[in-house]
């Protein structure tokens, strides 16, 4: 079988910022990456049918010795959706209304293009999904929808496996909690009995933290001192968070590792907020809250009373920063100083409430090179050309 997640383009433009970097399937929700979800539930490895930008680093692997499905990558499967698209016959679609959700294409050459965009086929034959499952479209669904998502994946990654001792310096309430090899947990509070607590593969919570489910400490994740996380919370691999969280998704590479509130927010990854950055995740009137959508070029309403800060990768704020409700960061953005900044700051944006300047695109690059370097890792051409790209794209927005 070959796997080829392709971006839907219908929804892949309202996930900017976030999907400025990366194909849809590379988002995280739950305690998985959707392209992790789907690979470990199928058993094969996946490729990417994304923007041509990000082709490059994401390359689309074809094979006609094998059967190719096509994949939305906005959707999260599940046991009976996995069971429905495998049994799609060759040339057969699976459909939800007018989303398509798989498409079986047997042995044909995988198009370069995704569906709805160029020359690409029409299925043969259409069916009707029966199945429930979690699909992505805003960038605010990703914390809606995360603890739904994390019980989904703590229940396929824990099924049928035991879990590392947790310390008897801890305080646990419920019974669904999951440590992984070398996690380390002492002194803390976890109560799992509004939803499950999973800490990976060499986390570490350290003392005095209370934590309440639904909660994913990915792997080499740190959760520091006499921090307050409300579920439903993930924070990705590599990264350490401190202060108080309130359902909210951080990708991962990110650190968030002082006091302040993130609260109904969503980070993606090599981010760092500055000590005491605080987000407003409601407004004084209780209203509904707005997001800048990139596509249609305002703020669009979300149905939310709840929302915070979305923050596209390699975005940093100053000590103290204050985002307002419904912010959202394009990448490669510092924001700093007195007041509240803009709710929407565009992409290699330097400044604040004073004023915003273009972060130049050489020092945006030369910073990325440095962090990194300090995680050991290599900022290569394929990145350099990714956020090149991506300040051409934004340059008419820092122009207003």
């Amino acid at each position: 079988m070959n796997l080829i997640l392709f971006d839907d383009h219908t929804i892949r433009g309202n996930l900017l910022p976030l999907t400025f970097t990366r194909p849809l399937a590379d988002i995280r929700i739950g305690i998985l990456t959707i392209r992790e979800k789907w690979e470990k539930r199928m058993q094969v490895s996946s490729s990417s049918c994304t923007e041509p930008y990000l082709q490059k680093k994401f390359p689309l692997k074809s094979d006609v010795n094998s059967d190719n499905f096509w994949i939305n990558a906005s959707i999260c499967p599940n046991k009976a959706l996995i069971s429905e698209v495998t049994q799609l016959a060759p040339g057969a679609s699976l459909m939800k209304g007018d989303t398509l959700i798989a498409w079986h294409a047997g042995n044909k050459v995988p198009v370069a293009s995704a569906p709805g965009r160029g020359d690409w086929p029409q299925p043969q034959v259409k069916a009707e999904a029966k199945s429930r499952f979690i699909q992505v479209k805003n960038p605010w669904d990703i914390f809606m929808l995360n603890g739904e998502a994390i019980r989904e994946d703590f229940d396929f990654l824990t099924q049928g496996r035991a879990s590392q001792a947790l310390s008897s310096t801890n305080k646990a309430l419920g019974k669904e909690i999951f440590l992984e090899e070398g996690a380390v947990v002492e002194c803390a509070i976890l109560n799992a009995t509004t939803g499950p607590v999973y800490i990976g593969k060499g986390a570490e919570i350290m003392e005095g933290s209370v934590i309440r489910g639904p909660f994913a400490l990915c792997e080499h994740s740190v959760v520091k001192m006499a921090a307050k996380i409300y579920g439903p919370t993930t924070i990705g691999p590599f990264s350490k968070v401190g202060g108080e969280l309130s359902n909210s998704v951080v990708f991962g590479y990110t650190n968030k590792a002082h006091d302040g509130f993130l609260g109904n927010s969503v980070l993606g990854e090599w981010c760092n907020l500055g000590a005491d950055t605080n987000n407003s995740n409601l407004k004084n009137n209780y209203g509904e809250v707005k997001l800048y959508n990139y596509p249609e070029k305002t703020a669009k309403g979300t149905g939310l009373q709840f929302c915070g800060l979305i923050m596209g990768d390699h975005s940093k704020s100053g000590i103290n920063t204050m985002f307002n409700t419904g912010s959202v960061v394009g990448v490669s953005s510092n924001v700093f100083g007195g007041g509240f900044p803009e709710t929407f700051i565009p992409d290699f944006s330097w400044g604040g409430s004073d004023g915003m300047a273009t972060y130049k695109l050489d020092k945006a690059l030369d910073v990325a090179t440095r962090v990194y370097d300090r995680r050991s890792l290599p900022f290569n051409e394929k990145d350099t050309k990714i956020l090149s790209q991506i300040f051409e794209l934004t340059k008419a927005l820092r122009s207003k």
